[in-house]
């Protein structure tokens, strides 16, 4: 696939020299913090977070509110319930809040809605339940913000609501007794981007402050706070970035059991973010997909190391099954791109039948990746009119604006610009496709390709591991604060294979004046026809340090390259 190589103006060289200088860090590190908005009196705050860099977390919207109702409802020993998502973001939070509620004296319950027979959100249906316990408080997490009619319909039950979330708000709030979201127009928060989790966090730290608690009391949540704000793919900046760099600590050395469990299941040696996205995040998500998320809440709540064994396990072969039918779908729906000969279309929409609902998401997001097109996948089921799908976009792009003016033919969407939630009638499936394609060639999305954001064009000569490693202060790496690229120019192709049955591409490449560096390309192995021994090449990825047989190695870590003219 064609991508455009945008490298950074070096218009802060300025500031990167102050940087360099006053924190005694080498030209590369610095240029990179200059380049994405750090400055000398910002840079300790990126370096080296600490727990007096929170903010105030009473100038959240209705904090005060939200503290002094739970407060009530500890010292009388309330009915209370925590109705959160079935996503990492979501099980994390009612982790910290059940938790931190438990050690001050209140045994709460909690309610996680089933994905496949429920949906996302709150539901009159679960309200019912809820109120047929007794139930007469009712706290959300990472959901809410738009279940006005829900929320009025637990208030004819005489039960109360705090609403606390982080996702867009509606025209109008819900009529709740307090409704803590930093994405309220009357926000005061000075920054609006943390995840669901992040928001409890600030909630239990308010409740500490109140009660006049020891900073630990909430601090010894953050390695569970930083799984959830990783997860949910929120900006690691400002007070995310704190949450993470901290929370990557305690996470090292967790005391949570069934934390402890699933990160030796997933066997990783460096526990960071990428450890994180890739080896934690999918195996909790793969519970709710699969529609068990109670079984991943039940495992980060267990003191019972034979549970948690058991849980994992239990974990372990949901992820299975969620990796078969992503196999599954994606194969189908690669199928169909062929057949139809959709490759080069301004927009792919497929359906099928008996995709499993849960799972189509994901499979949306490895096609939109694949072929840079928006996509949307429908499921259908045997003898249900209507279907049920997820979609994802490119930047340029917004999915929610096009899906809004298809609004006659679809049943009902949600989400946002790159991400959407979408069902439709099977009458209406054809008419929606030609509208949306059609909405998709106004937006000239052909002419739109990927761009490679470039932090440095560097000199392969200049670099040494020392200055390889010193890249790790810039983690935790996620949205916001992604990985650095280099683009090294002028190399020779010394030797080229492919590896895994043609999958990836392995580069050994030799600079002019004889340094060599190894180089891998995941998923590049399609490229090894186009080059050849001697060729001359511009690459641009990642810089790492490969281990090996006790043997370190600076590796390049490919995003792509191109030969010289």
């Amino acid at each position: 696939m064609k991508r455009k190589w945008q490298c950074y103006e070096n218009n802060n060289k300025e500031e990167a020299l102050k940087i360099e200088e006053k924190f005694k860090i080498n030209p590369l590190l610095a240029t990179i913090l200059a380049n994405r908005g750090v400055t000398e009196n910002t840079a300790e705050l990126f370096l080296n977070p600490t727990r007096h860099d929170f903010h105030n977390p009473f100038e959240m919207p209705d904090m005060e509110q939200a503290v002094n109702r739970i407060l009530k409802a500890i010292e009388t020993q309330e009915k209370t319930i925590i109705y959160g998502d079935y996503d990492v973001d979501g099980i994390t939070s009612i982790t910290v809040l059940k938790s931190f509620l438990k050690d001050r004296g209140l045994t709460v319950q909690n309610y996680i809605p089933n994905r496949l027979k429920e949906g996302y959100g709150l539901n009159k249906e679960a309200i019912e339940k809820i109120a047929k316990e007794n139930y007469t408080l009712m706290i959300t997490v990472d959901c809410g913000i738009t279940a006005a009619k829900e929320i009025e319909y637990a208030k004819t039950f005489g039960m109360e609501t705090i609403v606390t979330d982080h996702h867009e708000p509606a025209e109008n709030l819900p009529d709740a007794l307090a409704v803590v979201d930093c994405k309220r127009s009357d926000n005061q928060y000075p920054f609006r981007e943390l995840a669901g989790v992040g928001v409890v966090f600030k909630l239990i730290q308010a409740i500490s402050i109140k009660l006049n608690l020891e900073e630990k009391e909430y601090l010894k949540y953050l390695d569970i706070v930083s799984i959830g704000t990783i997860s949910d793919i929120v900006p690691l900046v400002d007070e995310n970035r704190v949450i993470t760099k901290l929370g990557l600590k305690l996470v090292r050395c967790t005391k949570n059991i069934g934390l402890k469990a699933i990160l030796n299941e997933i066997g990783y040696q460096k526990i960071d973010s990428t450890a994180i996205s890739f080896g934690v995040a999918p195996r909790i998500n793969a519970c709710g997909r699969m529609g068990f998320a109670n079984k991943a809440l039940d495992l980060l709540l267990t003191t019972d190391p034979k549970a948690a064994a058991n849980l994992v396990s239990d974990i372990r072969e949901f992820n299975n099954q969620r990796q078969l039918e992503e196999k599954k779908i994606f194969e189908e729906a690669n199928l169909q791109i062929q057949e139809k000969k959709l490759e080069n279309a301004e927009s792919i929409i497929l359906a099928g039948q008996n995709w499993h609902s849960g799972v189509i998401g994901i499979v949306s997001s490895k096609i939109t990746e694949m072929y840079y097109r928006p996509s949307i996948l429908i499921c259908f089921e045997q003898n249900k009119e209507v279907g049920k799908g997820s979609g994802r976009s490119i930047p340029g792009f917004d999915l929610h604006d096009a899906l809004m003016k298809c609004g006659d033919f679809l049943a009902g969407f949600g989400g946002h610009s790159m991400a959407v939630g979408v069902s439709v009638k099977k009458e209406n499936f054809e008419k929606f496709k030609e509208k949306f394609l059609e909405l998709a060639k106004q937006a000239n999305i052909a002419d739109l390709v990927p761009i490679l954001d470039i932090d440095a064009i560097i000199n392969m000569d200049e670099i040494n591991q020392e200055m390889v490693e010193s890249l790790s202060l810039l983690e935790p790496f996620g949205e916001g604060n992604k990985m650095p690229i280099f683009e090294f120019k002028n190399l020779k192709i010394d030797s080229i294979r492919s590896l895994t049955e043609g999958k990836h591409l392995k580069l050994v490449l030799k600079s002019d004046h004889n340094t060599y560096v190894n180089a891998i390309g995941f998923n590049l192995g399609y490229l090894s026809e186009d080059y050849k021994i001697g060729d001359r090449v511009n690459v641009v990825g990642n810089l790492e340090i490969n281990s090996f047989n006790g043997n370190q190695s600076i590796q390049i870590n490919l995003k792509d390259l191109m030969k010289t003219i």
